[in-house]
């Protein structure tokens, strides 16, 4: 499944180096990640790291490869 996760700030890179697969587009407040995720628990994870940091979670959306 390919999904498209919104935050707002900057996701730090050591974390960005825990997750294979996602393009990350920073924009001037948000950052979006982009790419396949394995499954639904794999997509919380996801999510419960980024919110542990801190970085308040805008959208996840399912999105066409």
């Amino acid at each position: 499944m390919h999904y498209e996760i919104r935050v707002t700030g900057t996701v730090p890179n050591s974390v960005l180096e825990e997750i294979e697969d996602v393009q990350v587009f920073e924009q001037p407040v948000e950052s979006i990640l982009r790419g396949d995720v394995e499954d639904q628990s794999a997509l919380h994870r996801m999510i419960d790291r980024i919110q542990g940091l801190g970085l308040e979670l805008i959208e996840v959306r399912r999105i066409s490869p």
